[in-house]
């Protein structure tokens, strides 16, 4: 009998069963796989990645626990490692959830940390890094191509290279289009680019309105997806995008739209 087959009293033992999984990165792969269809060795350790010898030891700590069957020269998962299986799948994506969370969790509105755990995970969380620091704003601009209508408050995402050209050609192609900003992001748009905003802003479906106190994030509405943008205090630049077609979470930033959007006000357009 191995370390690892020593019993544990109660909890301990499904501790150690759950360690013994995360020691090594094929083993969680490896019962998975055996969940989808009966596999041989030999598929297992080109799927897996590691040697004969490796996968032999493990099928037989999987068939010491009962987590799989031997059938000829293939193996297949029992009831009980389909269990344990679709149970540490779940836990790991669990966990994957969180890790993405943490990075964006004190950006964001105290309403996002009441939705359980299924919203989130049905978001799709894009960060900026060294190496590409506009990641979120490319995937804002993927966003931009497909939808038709776009309602934005603390919108600087959209008014970013590369996403202005895309903004300025979809108006074209007749996309409804509502930002609410702060003055100095509209001073700062039309002296940035004076002939873009001259001719967007002659557009009858690009409507522009400003406000004095918008939330840290930016929160908008794309046809049927909700998007957040989480920018640096100090820097505006963008850390990450967060989008879903989760419904409450669409009905959030619906509600949030609309409540800024009635306290906001036209701008100059001359």
């Amino acid at each position: 009998m191995g370390r690892d087959d020593i019993p544990r009293p109660g909890g301990e033992a499904a501790l150690g069963d759950v360690a013994y999984l995360a020691r090594s990165d094929h083993r969680v792969p490896a019962l998975v796989a055996l969940t989808e269809r009966p596999r041989s060795r030999s598929e297992l350790c080109e799927l897996t990645g590691v040697s004969s010898s490796t996968i032999r030891r493990t099928l037989a700590e999987f068939e010491d626990r009962v987590w799989v069957r031997r059938d000829g020269y293939q193996y297949t998962a029992t009831r009980l490692g389909e269990v344990v299986a679709s149970g540490v799948e779940a836990l790991l994506e669990r966990v994957e959830t969180e890790r993405q969370l943490r990075e964006v969790w004190h950006w964001l509105p105290e309403e996002f940390t009441d939705y359980p755990l299924e919203t989130w995970a049905a978001m799709t969380v894009t960060f900026a890094d060294r190496d590409v620091p506009y990641r979120p704003v490319n995937r804002f601009r993927s966003l931009l191509e497909e939808t038709t209508e776009l309602r934005f408050v603390h919108p600087e995402i959209s008014l970013m290279e590369p996403c202005i050209d895309v903004l300025h050609h979809r108006l074209d192609e007749g996309m409804d289009v509502v930002l609410v900003d702060r003055p100095e992001s509209h001073s700062y748009f039309r002296s940035t680019y004076p002939e873009r905003s001259s001719a967007m802003l002659r557009q009858e479906n690009f409507t522009v309105l400003e406000h004095d106190d918008l939330p840290a994030c930016g929160v908008g509405s794309l046809d049927d997806r909700a998007a957040v943008s989480c920018y640096e205090q100090d820097s505006g630049t963008v850390h990450a995008l967060i989008d879903t077609e989760d419904p409450s979470v669409r009905d959030w930033a619906r509600t949030v739209i609309d409540t800024y959007t009635a306290d906001a006000r036209p701008i100059d357009r001359a």
